[in-house]
């Protein structure tokens, strides 16, 4: 009887193989969880710093795109790389000096933009939808001649058409208002503070060419979130094994005391 009361009872005693606090599998799936965890969530972060920049727009010139005050991610890019419909950061001492500037690109080199026929603008003849500007603001636009941009340059102009100091505000210039992609250093891709979101895609340009593809802030963003919750999952697993452990020791033990 001794000996079958000793059998009986190492198990409950022991725990460690059959107890969720101390499984060895676990415990190693658990730290599993935790390292990758915090691969996804530093490799995140570390990719989107490398990626994006921060700035804060002071104008409302973007509005309601854009709003003064407004924090946007802007992805890091060659001037090479834009199109027609990008929100973009750049320098030109002609417009404000060595100070950072975001305005729309509406015609790259070899086009020809006026404004306005119907109420839109024109490039290369043909009317361009632009959905993200101010309702009702056609009748207000600035007339902008017949403007054919260089090669290697943009028109920019800024989504509010009657206050913005773009490209309708610089004709008289050299460069008739334009600017050399090199001073391109970035895309914008979000607004967010206030968390607006992503950018949405400028459709109106498509029948110009293809538009740019969306930077990697969405995949950036499942990163962190996806190792965030493994770090916290991993890093739960033990309270709430014991937690567990607990319960299961005080529904064993009881009839046990009561035989």
């Amino acid at each position: 009887m001794g000996g079958e009361s000793t059998t009986r009872t190492a198990p409950r005693s022991g725990g460690t193989n059959t107890g969720p606090v101390g499984s060895r599998t676990g415990q190693r799936l658990s730290g599993l969880a935790v390292a990758l965890g915090l691969v996804l969530f530093l490799g995140g972060f570390a990719w989107g710093a490398v990626v994006y920049r921060p700035y804060t727009v002071p104008t409302s010139s973007m509005a309601p795109t854009i709003d003064a005050g407004n924090r946007v991610l802007a992805q890091r890019v060659d001037g090479g790389e834009v199109r027609r419909g990008d929100v973009v950061v750049f320098t030109d001492k002609t417009w404000v000096s060595n100070a950072p500037v975001v305005k729309r690109v509406v015609a790259v080199g070899g086009d020809t933009v006026a404004c306005c026929t119907d109420g839109k603008l024109t490039v290369n003849g043909k009317q361009i939808d632009e959905p993200y500007l101010p309702a009702g603001s056609a009748a207000e636009w600035k007339t902008i001649p017949s403007v054919t941009v260089p090669e290697g340059r943009l028109f920019l102009l800024g989504d509010e058409r009657q206050g913005s100091l773009d490209s309708s505000a610089h004709l008289t210039d050299a460069a008739s208002g334009t600017v050399a992609r090199s001073a391109v250093t970035a895309r914008v891709d979000a607004v967010v503070w206030p968390m607006n979101g992503t950018l949405k895609e400028p459709t109106g340009f498509e029948k110009l060419g293809a538009l740019s593809a969306p930077g990697p802030l969405r995949t950036i963003t499942i990163l962190i979130v996806a190792g965030a919750a493994l770090v916290l999952g991993g890093g739960a697993y033990g309270p709430v094994a014991k937690l567990l452990g607990r319960g299961r020791s005080r529904t064993r033990t009881e009839p046990m005391g009561a035989r």
